[in-house]
């Protein structure tokens, strides 16, 4: 019986702890995934060239994703700049 209460404790701590939002964790799992998808874009884009039935929205299933990873990409490149930035410390 005493297990049990134990882990009724636990769980409802659990349940009141607040978890910080990961942004940076967040904007990396959509970047990969969003790579995932720019390639299967290509692979449809050149499956419907090798088909001859190549059209605008076949271009644009890669271009999507690739717009969008611009946007994750330069995030993701401009955070450990803007770390070192934040903490005040001297840039070499």
């Amino acid at each position: 019986m005493a297990t049990f209460s134990r882990f009724v404790n636990r769980a409802d701590r659990k349940t009141i702890e607040e978890v910080p939002l990961n942004w940076n964790k967040w904007v990396r799992q959509t970047h990969r995934w969003l790579s995932i998808a720019f390639t299967v874009g290509v692979i449809i884009n050149f499956v419907a060239i090798g088909l001859k039935k190549y059209n605008a929205w076949v271009g644009l299933s890669a271009g999507l994703p690739l717009a969008l990873q611009l946007f994750t990409g330069l995030y993701l490149f401009v955070l450990p700049y803007a770390t070192k930035w934040g903490s005040g410390r001297p840039t070499d």
